[in-house]
């Protein structure tokens, strides 16, 4: 079955390369291509052993000298990524089928080969094939964000870079440093989760590694660049961007710095848990100011993110389980709104929320799958954000109450500012914006339709979902305990 996982990581750069010489047929090739990959990525749930072992594992030499290998696997963390990134995919692409890109060949292509590493990432058991994967996943949605980005994409886009390139430097130094530790002499993950690292040398490489992934989730304070860059990118570009990509820093902390360097997680992971938390509360607080519905839920993100960020580094089963939803929940949920703030903004060409309102009236379609899924957002019980948000409050609990308290501010504060804006935009009188503005239809109602049976899909009964990643979840915990017990 290794080639299953193969062909998972290869298509989307076939399409890719295919997409590029398609010309004005570029985004039917595009979603083709993205349908495929998600038949794939269920064939693969299908046949997937719910247990804590790596499965579909493909391991071949690649630069023998060096000792890297292509070396990649599934387990039930890695799969909830897949799952992520293959169902989401072809909905982004939906999304642009209502604009008229200039050059649509290269704006499809380079999304799925964003795609292609985006799954290299979220499954690489060689820490030099995940380093190139985390590449290259950035260079594409870099080209995104500053050509077909907004009036100041190459400013925001530079400083987008900017942290983003700092902090794969960070990592490198870490991943180099722990190779020329390995008497191994190679890269594999199984080797660097074996090293015995003294105190000092786990806090150095927690920081070189939590640097890389907090700026990519963003947690506070690494976070400047992301309401910018979020606002200014092409709605398919934030939709990458927050849906998906944010998921690596996630993924990273999970698959690679708690077992590797629990020691420095425990010595560390209060003051990252501080930081989430911080997060969350200031994220939401500015939110409520913000006038750009669009920026607006840019630092909602934010906050739930830092929510996220906390439940994992509580290191219990809960919060991991919590993270391991939430990540498909919220990627699920953020892409909904985008999408929505992206059609008003086509139909009344603004985003401010005090020009609109009356929406509802003229749309009612819209208005009732845009409170579906901002009902999703805020976490209402029956819909997909309340079993991760519960998940995640109730192992942030097992560690601290007050951490809890000040966690679960995102929800309440989320469920507020999200309620007011859709109040002030889809509610009240019509005027000279939206007396005309015309219900969703086609490409539209597709998506949206789809994105609110996953809402409830997923909140009625995320039995599934929990069951793939609980085995490996537990094993993960398991493993890190023991390398703290062993130590102490």
């Amino acid at each position: 079955m290794e080639q299953v996982l193969l062909l998972l990581i290869f298509l989307p750069l076939v399409g890719a390369l295919v997409t590029a010489f398609s010309g004005n047929a570029a985004k039917h090739v595009a979603l083709v291509s993205a349908i495929a990959s998600l038949g794939l990525a269920l064939a693969m749930v299908c046949n997937f052993t719910p247990d804590a072992s790596m499965q579909f594992v493909v391991n071949f030499p690649w630069i023998k000298d060096l000792g890297i290998s292509f070396h990649a696997g599934v387990d039930g963390i890695s799969l909830i990524t897949i799952l992520l990134t293959n169902v989401l995919i072809p909905l982004i692409i939906l999304t642009a089928y209502q604009h008229q890109y200039s050059k649509p060949n290269a704006f499809f292509a380079l999304i799925l080969f964003m795609q292609s590493g985006l799954l290299v990432v979220f499954t690489a058991m060689d820490a030099f094939l995940f380093y190139i994967g985390w590449e290259a996943a950035l260079i594409p949605i870099y080209f995104i964000c500053a050509v077909w980005g907004g009036k100041d994409r190459i400013k925001v886009n530079m400083k987008f870079f900017v942290y983003t390139i700092a902090g794969s430097l960070f990592m490198l130094l870490g991943i180099i440093y722990l190779y020329l530790q390995n008497p191994s002499n190679n890269f594999d993950i199984q080797a660097f989760y074996n090293l015995s690292l003294d105190s000092t040398q786990q806090t150095w490489i927690f920081w070189a590694f939590f640097v890389a992934f907090a700026i990519k989730m963003p947690v506070f304070p690494f976070h400047t660049w992301q309401p910018d860059t979020y606002t200014e990118a092409p709605a398919a570009g934030t939709m990458l961007l927050s849906g998906i990509m944010l998921k690596m820093g996630i993924y990273g902390v999970i698959r690679w710095l708690l077992p590797i360097v629990p020691g420095g997680v425990q010595d560390w992971g209060q003051f990252a848990i501080i930081l989430s938390i911080i997060g969350v509360v200031y994220a939401s607080i500015i939110a409520f100011t913000q006038k750009d519905a669009k920026r607006l839920i840019a630092y909602s993100s934010i906050g739930h993110v830092g929510l996220i960020s906390a439940g994992v580094f509580v290191l219990n089963v809960q919060g991991m389980q919590g993270a391991m939803i939430q990540m498909l929940g919220h990627g699920i949920n953020v892409i909904g709104l985008f999408f929505v703030i992206d059609i008003i903004a086509n139909r009344t060409q603004t985003r401010k929320i005090a020009d609109l309102g009356g929406i509802a009236k003229q749309a009612p379609k819209l208005a009732i799958v845009f409170l579906i899924i901002i009902l999703g957002a805020v976490g209402l019980p029956g819909m997909n954000g309340f079993i991760g948000e519960f998940l995640l409050l109730l192992g942030v609990y097992q560690y601290s109450l007050w951490a809890a308290v000040f966690a679960g501010l995102t929800i309440i504060l989320s469920a507020v500012y999200l309620l007011r804006m859709y109040q002030n935009v889809m509610l009240g009188k019509t005027n000279e914006l939206t007396v005309k503005f015309t219900d969703i239809k086609g490409s539209e109602q597709v998506v949206l339709y789809i994105i609110c049976a996953l809402v409830i899909g997923l909140g009625v009964y995320p039995k599934p979902i929990l069951h793939l990643s609980e085995a490996s979840v537990q094993h993960l915990i398991e493993q890190v305990t023991q390398k703290l017990t062993s130590v102490n």
